[in-house]
């Protein structure tokens, strides 16, 4: 049975959508695209997506960027240009482009495939997975392929159980005990429930499979219909549920997990408060996802740099870490560290303390600086002597500070205070 998945991941190309924004990152995401945002230490969101698909079979993977692309398609050239044309893989980036008229961006999601259709059609995949490039999780895909497959589906739907009222801001689905969708609504106000229990619902991941000539097929309807947005979720999916061919994939059933892991994880960090949590968690004594696994690796680009460095050995200035996790080419300086994670080529200086703080590469924290419940954006330069987490409303003047109490800092901020 797995030699016939490894078959059809060999005939399949996964299309990652990855040029949205993430508005609710607020400044993070003024400079970036949201899945070219930093997580856990090494690595950027886009890399699960890719990483899943690759570690599946698929090596045949296209890359929609749009928003401030830059940072993205630099990070792609830079960690995943491994792949062979001479052995029939591919990485395609695909900027939105005026493939086929003079509007430039992708009006949606469908759109984003409908303008690079003939670039799909000129690698001939029969299957064709579509994916959204800025959650975090760990999933084979030829495990859904085959469903896909086994059950003659038009479109198999990638889902995950949530609390009911989370499912609000998701595409949301009824299923019945064979998996078929009987119902399809784009984040509504009273999501339908899970069969068997009426407290959670099934949320959409923005996973798709289709056959790829019937893709072609719905993708040119919906190009030529003017009341369309354009869009899978909202335009596509609702179609096909309407005609009974469409199916729900239960994340669970595909999820990769090692030793650590005791359930399925998924996570959409769209938000400050979110992708605080998420990045914390991996410092956790047993954490709920387990990067060190080396069976279903987390493939990224990663900058040759020394090892990071711990000095100084003083009462009140020894440089220390506790429940944390330091990338190389940091170096903790006479300062103190509990449940932090810092990126490749931070500075933490004498006398400091930093509790709760993600570190982005290359900032740097001044002396005598005390940061609790922080996230600092690359290159940030923190200033000897600054107290952040302990006024709420001091706070909320000189940084972006979330519903949930944490401080975004980016170097604009930095430079407001000093003039």
């Amino acid at each position: 049975m797995k030699d016939d998945r490894f078959s059809l991941a060999q005939q399949s190309m996964a299309f990652i959508l990855a040029g949205g924004r993430g508005s609710r990152l607020k400044e993070m995401t003024d400079i970036r695209a949201k899945p070219a945002v930093y997580f856990g230490g090494k690595t950027r969101i886009i890399d699960f997506a890719l990483s899943n698909a690759v570690n599946s079979g698929i090596r045949r993977i296209g890359v929609a960027t749009q928003y401030k692309a830059h940072s993205l398609i630099r990070h792609m050239q830079r960690g995943w240009s491994f792949f062979r044309a001479e052995r029939n893989e591919s990485l395609d980036i695909l900027p939105a482009s005026q493939q086929l008229n003079e509007d430039n961006w992708y009006k949606g999601t469908a759109d984003a495939v409908t303008q690079n259709i003939e670039i799909i059609k000129g690698y001939g995949p029969k299957y064709v997975l579509i994916l959204a490039g800025d959650h975090i999780y760990k999933q084979d895909y030829s495990l859904m392929i085959e469903q896909h497959v086994r059950t003659g589906a038009k479109v198999t739907v990638g889902c995950i159980a949530v609390p009911r009222e989370e499912a609000k801001g998701f595409g949301v689905m009824a299923v019945d005990d064979s998996d078929k969708i009987l119902e399809f609504v784009e984040k509504p106000d009273d999501p339908p429930t899970m069969p068997n229990d009426p407290h959670r619902s099934l949320a959409s991941m923005g996973i798709y499979v289709f056959e790829a000539e019937y893709l072609y097929e719905i993708l040119d309807k919906d190009a030529k219909n003017p009341k369309s947005s354009n869009d899978f979720g909202k335009d596509i999916i609702p179609d096909i549920v309407a005609t009974g061919a469409a199916r729900a994939h239960p994340f669970s059933r595909s999820c990769v997990m090692s030793g650590l892991e005791v359930e399925p994880y998924w996570r959409d960090v769209g938000t400050i408060d979110a992708y605080w949590q998420a990045n914390i968690d991996l410092t956790d004594f047993k954490p709920d996802l387990d990067i060190y696994a080396t069976d279903w690796p987390i493939w990224t680009y990663s900058e040759l740099t020394p090892p990071a460095k711990f000095i100084h050995n003083e009462e009140g200035r020894r440089g220390t870490a506790v429940s944390s996790m330091v990338s190389g080419g940091c170096i903790v300086s006479g300062s103190t560290l509990y449940r932090c994670l810092l990126f490749t080529g931070v500075r933490t200086h004498s006398y400091a303390q930093l509790e709760g703080v993600i570190a982005l590469p290359y900032a740097e924290v001044g002396r005598r600086a005390y940061l609790k419940n922080v996230i600092i954006d690359r290159g940030v330069k923190i200033p000897d002597g600054l107290v952040v987490g302990e006024d709420a409303t001091l706070d909320a003047k000189r940084f972006r500070r979330s519903e949930g109490g944490i401080c975004l800092i980016t170097q604009s901020m930095i430079d407001a205070l000093e003039s």
